[in-house]
């Protein structure tokens, strides 16, 4: 691991001039104090975010659908009410931005793809009309692979998507824009999906924070099994922030949990005698490297000195179970675009063509065996649990590889070998997030993943607060430098 990180806790931004820093990186929690006061504008962050938008962009790869008159406006309507005393929500006049997939209205939402329609959106989806109604100020939407199905930022219809700690890397995906954009200090608030490790993966390979939430937590349209909608932030007050508002109920997610009033606030908490399962090996997939062992063994060291017990914990996951999984969504993909015109069929990224069509000749009786190995992970996973509090794992067992590659093993036949630390929680429906807990000698963040029980989405946050309160300092954030954003072939050698 490398020597002292340096940097940044929830609250040192509150400890400084906020004259001195740059609106475009201070927290939510710090900008809704400072507009209280009246010390900063929602126009003025407004403008700070869209000026660190084109610092960086177009050779990030992280934001499209940009609206900046849209959202000064926004961010006027609601300096108006603060100035009256009187916000919208608990998220008025905050600059955010929103996953492609998650729809958005009056926006196309390509899904990453060249193959997909462009038909504006009628409507929000649950997440986008959650924050509007609380008055966050949407600066724009970030970009992902095609349909999702890549831990990278390659993809047949936006920018290669790049990592701001070193542009040659990945910011890792789907939720890869969200989270590069989060690193990039493109305002405090950002909303990514996942249904095997989508925000935890790119926030690991960031050094960001993001959270996903228990299954059914925070309503999303369509639902569909493991996939969840969750914040990536810089810090976790903010996540836990923006949380109240993303768990709020909405109709059209019939998968939903029941709506449940939680403290989101309260982050403090006593980790004495908690039980806490350490998992060094996943059971399956690439192993970790030693960097990212040191880190995630150091990690439990703090959380052992607060007076937590740690238990090495062995793994369920197999790899029979990580290829049933990979040939039920194989299949499911297959399904979908098998009968899509060829042309259409042929403008997906050629990659992901190509592994879901391996299925077509998969039969009914191995198909339904991959199903069944979701439900074998969801029953080993949740009793494996039962004796702890929280698990500690490394988030991916490597840190940002190239972002040219659609993933690490740069291999169709095994597209999943780095997820099998993160995928598992999405099936077993349990909440887990990914904070940074080190660099590698390279200067690449390493991401610690927290794992709770199933619901205590509560409980998973505490555990990080606590942690990012006793990690050692961060590194500085990464500054673009002038020239950069137009410095690089933003359609990068995947186009």
């Amino acid at each position: 691991m490398n020597s002292p990180n340096v940097n940044y806790h929830t609250t040192a931004m509150n400890c400084q001039n906020l004259m001195s820093t740059n609106p475009a990186d201070l927290t939510a929690t710090t900008l809704l104090a400072a507009y209280r006061a009246r010390t900063l504008s929602p126009v003025e962050v407004t403008g700070a975010v869209l000026a660190r938008i084109d610092a960086w962009e177009p050779g990030l790869g992280a934001i499209f659908a940009r609206r900046d008159e849209a959202a000064l406006k926004t961010a006027s309507a609601s300096e108006a009410r603060w100035h009256r005393g009187d916000p919208a929500g608990p998220l008025d006049g905050i600059p955010i931005t929103i996953k492609d997939l998650i729809a958005t209205q009056g926006d196309s939402t390509p899904i990453g793809s060249a193959a997909t329609d462009r038909t504006p959106a009628p409507a929000d989806a649950p997440p986008a009309a959650r924050v509007r109604e609380a008055g966050a100020v949407i600066v724009g939407k970030t970009t992902m692979p095609d349909y999702g199905m890549l831990s990278s930022g390659t993809s047949s219809y936006h920018p290669l998507g790049r990592n701001p700690w070193d542009l040659t890397r990945t910011a890792g995906g789907s939720s890869g824009g969200a989270a590069a954009a989060a690193a990039a200090g493109i305002g405090p608030l950002h909303i990514g999906t996942d249904i095997g490790g989508s925000v935890r993966l790119p926030a690991g390979w960031c050094g960001i924070f993001a959270l996903k939430p228990s299954f059914g937590r925070v309503p999303v349209d369509p639902p569909y099994i493991g996939r969840v909608a969750g914040p990536m932030t810089r810090t976790v007050a903010d996540a836990a922030l923006l949380m109240g508002v993303l768990s709020r109920p909405d109709a059209r997610d019939h998968m939903s949990l029941p709506p449940e009033t939680l403290p989101w606030h309260n982050l403090e908490t006593d980790l004495r005698g908690k039980r806490i399962g350490l998992l060094l090996d996943a059971g399956c997939g690439l192993p970790p490297e030693p960097e990212i062992v040191v880190a995630i063994q150091h990690a439990a060291k703090l959380f052992a000195d607060q007076g937590a017990i740690i238990e090495p914990i062995e793994p369920y996951l197999t790899a029979e179970m990580l290829n049933g999984l990979d040939l039920f969504w194989r299949t499911r993909f297959w399904s979908e675009i098998s009968t899509l015109p060829a042309e259409q069929r042929n403008a997906i990224l050629p990659f992901i063509r190509a592994w879901a069509e391996q299925a077509a000749g998969a039969d009914g009786i191995a198909v339904y065996g991959g199903f069944n190995a979701i439900m074998r992970i969801r029953a080993l996973g949740n009793q494996a649990m039962e004796k702890f509090d929280f698990w500690l794992t490394p988030t991916a067992p490597m840190p940002a590889f190239a972002a040219e590659l659609p993933c690490p093993t740069n291999d169709v036949a095994r597209p999943f070998e780095h997820i099998a630390f993160t995928v598992a929680f999405n099936m077993t429906e349990q909440p887990a997030a990914s904070i940074n807990c080190g660099y590698t000698h390279q200067g690449l963040p390493i991401g610690l993943q927290i794992v709770g029980r199933r619901f205590d989405d509560l409980g998973v946050l505490r555990a990080a607060y606590a942690f990012e309160q006793m990690r050692e300092a961060q590194l500085p954030w990464p500054k673009a430098k002038e020239g950069q954003g137009s410095a690089l072939d933003p359609l990068g050698p995947s186009r």
